[in-house]
């Protein structure tokens, strides 16, 4: 049985919108930066609700954000 993986561009599209830092990310959607973190390391997979404001906080569609399975896009 294969590990289900969620993923995320959260760390390149912190970079890309003026080197938001993790804590400023993380006062914007409501969060800890300890919760960043673990996102962006792969160890934490968002609620729904999460990863539409993380999406909304970037200005993109969920699937701009988040992936499911093996990304393709690198």
């Amino acid at each position: 049985m294969s590990k289900n993986l969620v993923g995320n561009h959260i760390r390149k599209l912190r970079f890309n919108h003026n080197e938001m830092t993790q804590q400023q990310l993380a006062d914007k959607v409501g969060v800890t930066r300890q919760t960043i973190v673990a996102l962006e390391k792969g160890n934490y997979s968002p609620s729904l609700e999460l990863a539409f404001r993380i999406s909304h906080a970037f200005g993109l569609p969920l699937e701009e954000v988040f992936f499911y399975g093996e990304d393709t896009s690198q």
